[in-house]
């Protein structure tokens, strides 16, 4: 089916020339692209000056009108929260983002790299037919060609090939005959589930230490927030066959001896006896062991027997702990929580008829609300304890309710609730006592508490105080005075809620400083999530609708009970340390009351012993209650090719995995020391491996003029980090605290797709997309996406229309000049200067422009694989013909600045832009 689409022309402004874009596929394309209202470079050492001629206006309206910039990108996205920038909101399409990888089949797949020639031997891409007449198991011992490597020059790769960031990890080569059915394309991991920064380990530590590249694992054990929508192959009939030595599960990988009466373990060559059931169902009867799906596939979820069990299945428990203080009230947050848990009852996971909720409301006392079953007489009760220094349950037993038996009566309370406390003037907000009640009701449980704040906490334990943001930011002592906890008791408490079973989520709606630092320990050693929604208020539509979708998805998803992960490893590798949200019970013990389904992990792995074998093999296994009560064991099971050559490794190295495990490095440097040794901290290990690789990998050692060469593989990994020291969790500049550990939460748990688009944000060119993007594909029925552009204002054009994704906000950007048919088409307004801009949906129009652009908006909200929601803000950019002294000038322009912040490849503040940071990496290189 073929679409006509509408040609937008240039508009015809008396502006400023433009230099023509430059294509992607050119290697050296026109420089530019600054961020303005920040020094330029003064084009010393041969470095271009960012913001050439025809750029200046591009973000901000002619110098003649009088207009001033903000100070800061910072100052820009403090204020923006609390804009109300005018326009009718609209309703838009209900979704959720989807992941940016591509769909994997199983299959190892290489991918053609576009620069340069084999290096260092003839490495094949591709594996081998099976070897000889050998039985499988000896033929292990025989290697297959690795990855080839290929080179780049990253100079000449500018702009930088971003359509790489969606391409699969270099593949694990790996025999055929290495798993126990030979050939079984199954047995291969999913990077979906399970990727490692190198898909060929270093045969000995030396060798590891020498690359200059880690040895990590980024593991996801849950990739949809339902079981039903990526549903694996579960062996039911609860035999479970373990090494005896290592207790790694039986899997694709391990070898049957003794006329198939023993299996050897595959990670430490254990001998272990087959159990008489594997072969036999109680059922069926004589089964063929081949067809268990174990040994077929990578990842596999057992159904436990009983002594898997410390005690009986327990109930799916949601304990609300409400603010109901005068704030709360008066912004509207008491009332939307109330009308978002009403709506959610249905999505609540209640299969067997067990979850159970209760409800507390806290301001200076403890509210605790009793809800009758509907068989009784009666109405729901409020019991208040004004006491918080020894606060009681009045009648425990009644306050947990079971969601099926009290239905009618928990609708009528929650319709109710906000008019019960609609009176109240209470300012204060005892979270810690409230936290402290919720948990005495639910240790005997375990499950959920879901907070909810308006302010600050501000009374009881726990209270905070307004820290002096003004006196520290910017400086050295910024992160030890701002990020680290100002309190105590939400890290220490989470050790009381890990022995109880019990995660926190916390959902945060104040419009002053929340001391996000110090609240997201709680939910963070808990295997939780801190929702953060700076200058929220229920007057505004869009703010009620990110709002009651996420804690709609929070409440709904399919989350497994009292889990601990466990992840083993062959002889000599050692799993080191363990970054994200759980708490480390033990050394390689992590323990999650509660396990989310949208987020990840990432393990350093540690190379203890010189590896003989050619393959390694790590296991992750995942110990968890269903909702339904049932005791499983999800078991992850990759095999990786060993090597002891520098080029093999290199071409191993999975670029966003070791971005991700860099960020938690990057992290983990804030918490202990300042944010400028963050910042060094990407930026050396760039440098040092820069310098590895030419010492090292490229042919003939070049000399002082060589380029700046890189695996093929790896040339996003330099874009990706220095992204990072731009982002708002690490960048210098006065950044409001809030919203800097929020950003600090965010990229410590993010999934790895997710994660990589809230680096490096993917921007959308519509205004010229090709005549299938915006409409369903004929084929699969999904919306059809524009290929995206590179970050960069160079790509920008002034009458153009784009779409920016930072996995956090979308931005709809258009050129100041852009031609009345265009802003017609898009707003229904022929006058761009009319268009109302801030957080708003698109107008829902009949053109057929505005139709793809909205769906374009929908697919990128899309996904079944996270909670959060995306709102759309309306970005107008700069134009020479800006209506003087415009009422709203200071809001468009931060606003603009706000999103102009997302084109990281641009220079920011002080911070250089890619080229000239790839410049000054070829200068170190040079001397």
């Amino acid at each position: 089916m073929s679409h006509k689409r509408r040609q937008y022309p240039q508009a015809q402004y008396n502006v400023a020339a433009q230099p023509p874009a430059a294509s992607q596929a050119s290697l050296q394309p026109a420089y530019g692209g600054a961020v303005p209202g920040y020094p330029q470079d003064n084009g010393a050492n041969g470095v271009p000056q960012p913001g050439a001629a025809g750029q200046q206006g591009f973000f901000t309206p002619g110098a003649s009108n009088g207009y001033q910039q903000p100070e800061s990108v910072d100052a820009a996205a403090h204020g923006i929260a609390n804009m109300n920038l005018g326009g009718v909101p609209q309703a838009s399409p209900y979704g959720a983002q989807a992941p940016i990888q591509p769909g994997y089949g199983g299959v190892p797949q290489q991918h053609t790299p576009s620069y340069g020639a084999p290096v260092g031997g003839a490495y094949g891409a591709q594996p081998q037919a099976p070897y000889g007449a050998a039985s499988p198991f000896e033929s292990r011992q025989q290697t297959l060609p690795l990855n080839q490597l290929y080179q780049t020059d990253l100079m000449r790769d500018i702009p930088p090939p971003i359509t790489d960031l969606s391409l699969p990890p270099p593949p694990l080569i790996i025999p055929p005959s290495a798993t126990t059915i030979p050939s079984c394309t199954t047995a291969t991991v999913s990077p979906d589930y399970f990727r490692s920064t190198l898909n060929a380990v270093p045969t000995s530590n030396n060798l590891l230490k020498k690359s200059k590249l880690p040895f990590a694992l980024v593991v996801r054990p849950y990739t949809s927030l339902k079981d039903d929508v990526r549903p694996l192959p579960v062996v039911e009939d609860t035999v479970i066959s373990r090494c005896r030595r290592c207790r790694t599960y039986i899997n694709c990988f391990v070898e049957f001896t003794e006329q198939g009466r023993r299996w050897k373990c595959n990670l430490c060559s254990l001998q272990n006896d087959v159990p008489a059931a594997f072969d036999n169902s109680p059922e069926k009867g004589p089964v063929n062991r081949y067809d268990r799906r174990e040994l077929n596939y990578s990842v596999v979820e057992f159904v436990a027997p009983q002594e898997y069990m410390v005690r009986p299945p327990q109930p799916l428990v949601l304990s609300f702990v409400i603010d109901v203080s005068v704030n709360a009230v008066k912004t509207g947050m008491l009332a939307t929580v109330a009308t978002t848990i009403l709506e959610s009852l249905d999505r609540i996971p209640n299969p067997d008829g067990r979850t159970k909720i209760a409800i507390i409301g806290v301001d200076s006392a403890l509210h605790y609300i009793k809800i009758p079953d509907d068989s009784e007489e009666g109405e729901a009760e409020i019991l208040v304890v004004p006491d918080l220094d020894e606060p009681f349950s009045p009648s425990p037993e009644s306050l947990l309710i079971n969601l099926a038996n009290s239905r009618k009566n928990i609708e009528k309370l929650l319709s109710n609730l906000n008019n019960l406390f609609l009176q109240n003037l209470n300012p204060k907000l005892a979270l810690g006592p409230a936290l402290k009640a919720a948990h005495y009701l639910v240790q005997s449980v375990g499950s959920k508490i879901i907070a909810f704040a308006s302010i600050l906490p501000n009374h009881g334990v726990g209270k905070l105080v307004v820290r002096d943001e003004n006196a520290v930011s910017d400086k050295p002592k910024e992160a030890s005075a701002l990020m680290t906890p100002n309190d105590s008791f939400y890290k220490s408490f989470a050790v009381d809620c890990n022995k109880s079973q019990v995660t926190v989520d916390f959902f945060l709606t104040g419009n002053g400083y929340m001391d996000v630092a110090t609240l997201a320990n709680l939910p963070r050693y808990t295997a939780g999530q801190t929702h953060f929604y700076p200058g929220w208020s229920a007057n505004n539509f869009e703010d009620v609708t990110r709002f009651g979708k996420e804690l709609s998805n929070v409440m709904s998803q399919d989350i497994a009970l009292e889990a601990v992960l466990r992840t083993r490893g062959s002889s000599g590798l050692r799993m080191n340390t363990f970054y994200g949200n759980f708490f480390n019970r033990s050394s390689d013990l992590c323990s999650f009351p509660t396990f989310p389904r949208d987020q990840s992990y990432v393990i350093e792995v540690a190379i203890e012993e010189n590896i003989t074998k050619p393959l390694v093999y790590l296991q992750t296994a995942v110990l968890h209650t269903t909702i339904s009560g049932q005791r499983r064991i999800r078991v992850i099971t990759a095999a990786i090719p060993t090597t002891n050559s520098m080029s093999e490794v290199f071409a191993s190295a999975d670029q966003l995995a070791i971005t991700n495990y860099y960020t938690h490095k990057a992290l983990e440097k804030v918490y202990s020391n300042t944010f400028e040794d963050a910042r060094e901290l990407l930026s050396k290990y760039l440098f040092e491996l820069l310098n590895v690789f030419k010492k090292e990998v490229v042919a003939g050692n070049m000399g002082g003029a060589s380029p700046l060469m890189l695996s093929t593989n790896l040339r996003m990994l330099p874009l990706l980090l220095h992204s990072l020291t731009k982002h708002m969790a690490f960048r210098p500049g006065k950044v409001p605290a809030d919203h800097r550990a929020n950003a600090l939460n965010l990229l410590g748990s993010l999934p790895l797709p997710q994660l990589i688009k809230y680096i490096y944000p993917t921007v959308y060119s519509l205004h010229d997309m090709s005549d299938e993007v915006g409409f369903p594909d004929e084929e699969t029925g999904e919306i059809v996406m524009p290929t995206p552009i590179n970050a960069s204002a160079e790509r920008f054009e002034r009458y153009g229309l784009y779409l920016i994704d930072n996995t956090t906000e979308l931005f709809l950007w258009i050129g100041g000049d852009a031609v009345p048919d265009l802003v017609n088409d898009v707003y229904g307004i022929p006058d761009i200067f009319q268009v109302p801009v801030g957080k708003m949906e698109l107008p829902e129009l009949e053109t057929n422009f505005n139709v793809r652009v909205r769906n374009i908006i929908s697919k990128a909200r899309e996904g079944d694989d996270r909670s959060m929601y995306q709102n759309l803000y309306i970005v107008r950019g700069g134009s020479a013909n800006e209506p003087l002294n415009a009422p709203n000038s200071r809001e468009v322009g931060s606003l603009r600045m706000w999103a102009a912040s997302s084109l990281v490849e641009d220079r920011l503040g002080k911070q250089p832009s890619y080229r000239e940071f790839l410049s000054t990496a070829q200068s170190k290189m040079t001397n």
